[in-house]
């Protein structure tokens, strides 16, 4: 049901045109508020977050580097990697026989997993149909790693554009009032 929408999204202002303009213009007060209603409701989608961005290089520090320098152990898994290593996540005999400093140190030599299990990309169905249309896309374009990346779906801006359709604006306005 949500592929067949996909299409037909209002995501945002751009694709109305001077739609939003002109029902300003002439007074359509329902007009426009239908169509920022019929907008998405996440801000971030907007056009104006969409303006190309600056490219800064700076210094790259992840954990890798700081492990490295600092001389820390790895870091410990978040899940298991596979099915083999289930029984190195077992833990309970040594809490059962109360040899807590045995756990902690052999948790200090070879981290264990914290968890069982981690899909972090994973959303409850029930979750995911109680968000937006536009949010049921975008998650699903990552789940099936369909998201274009951030530089793809950057806008150019038209500076000189904005500033002309500004500067007309500004001088036809009194024409709209004396016509009205």
């Amino acid at each position: 049901m949500v592929e067949s929408v996909d299409s037909k999204l209002l995501v945002h202002e751009l694709q109305l045109g001077d739609k939003l303009n002109e029902s300003v213009h002439s007074a359509r007060r329902a007009d426009f508020s239908l169509l920022l209603a019929m907008l998405t409701d996440d801000v971030q989608s907007h056009s104006q977050f969409l303006l190309p961005q600056s490219v800064c290089k700076a210094n790259v520090v992840n954990d890798e580097v700081l492990r490295k320098e600092f001389e820390l152990p790895d870091k410990a898994p978040l899940a298991l990697d596979d099915r083999h290593s289930i029984a190195s996540f077992n833990q309970a005999e040594l809490i059962n026989k109360n040899r807590l400093s045995e756990l902690h140190l052999s948790n200090v030599l070879s981290p264990k997993p914290l968890a069982f299990r981690n899909d972090a990309r994973h959303i409850s169905h029930d979750v995911l149909t109680n968000t937006s249309l536009y949010c049921q896309k975008k998650y699903s374009q990552q789940k099936n790693n369909l998201q274009v990346s951030s530089d793809d779906t950057r806008l150019s801006f038209d500076a000189k554009g904005w500033l002309k359709a500004v500067h007309n604006t500004i001088v036809k306005a009194p024409l709209l009032d004396a016509i009205a």
